[in-house]
């Protein structure tokens, strides 16, 4: 499995340009794309990938100017949502509220943590996510893969999750199809990954 996050990457008509490589490069399979709020119906009408929201707000819909809530992601083709990536933390109390929402909408939840301990934590919230993604800050978009840098952590962190139901990611320097294969190794179901294809020049080139 291996989920692209496009962050702010790119706009517009390269956001689905983007998209749609992807799509060719897997066929559409064991792939998800995080694409920006204002991206999510173009992507999903246009292409057959899991498309994910890359953030929902704690916000019900009626009187909530500018905020994104599950409902509307949902009705434009979200079947997921992002959450709680180390560029847009969100305080425990109010991640357990999102992911509940989430979950009454039929949405998946896709939990990023930067510790052992705080994938615990997520772990026994009563809504399950249907992934945790174990980051480090300090290697994302560095090109020093996680899976080198702190592989005796994801080895931990892939273990905790086995048996559980939810899927392992690891993610932060992931920057080839090598990686995605050291991360399987070491026990995850998949990677997390941005700038390495995002930024890209031959984004089929990652999926070799």
């Amino acid at each position: 499995m291996i989920v692209v996050n496009f962050k702010n990457y790119k706009q517009g008509k390269d956001v689905l340009d983007l998209a749609k490589k992807i799509e060719k490069a897997t066929k559409g399979k064991d792939v998800v794309v995080c694409v920006p709020a204002t991206d999510i119906h173009v992507v999903y009408s246009q292409t057959k990938l899991n498309v994910f929201a890359q953030h929902v707000n704690n916000k019900d819909v009626g009187s909530t100017t500018g905020f994104v809530t599950a409902e509307s992601v949902k009705a434009v083709g979200a079947s997921g949502t992002l959450l709680n990536h180390f560029e847009h933390r969100i305080p425990f109390s109010v991640l357990k509220k999102i992911m509940e929402k989430c979950g009454k909408n039929g949405l998946k939840n896709l939990v990023c943590v930067e510790s052992i301990g705080e994938a615990k934590k997520v772990m026994r919230l009563k809504i399950k996510p249907w992934a945790i993604a174990y980051e480090d800050r300090k290697l994302i978009g560095s090109g020093k893969s996680i899976t080198n840098y702190k592989s005796r952590k994801v080895e931990k962190f892939a273990r905790l999750l086995k048996g559980s139901g939810i899927k392992a990611l690891c993610g932060a320097g992931i920057s080839s199809s090598k990686d995605v294969e050291s991360a399987k190794e070491l026990g995850c179901d998949g990677v997390l990954v941005a700038s390495a294809i995002t930024k890209s020049k031959n984004v089929e080139k990652f999926f070799k």
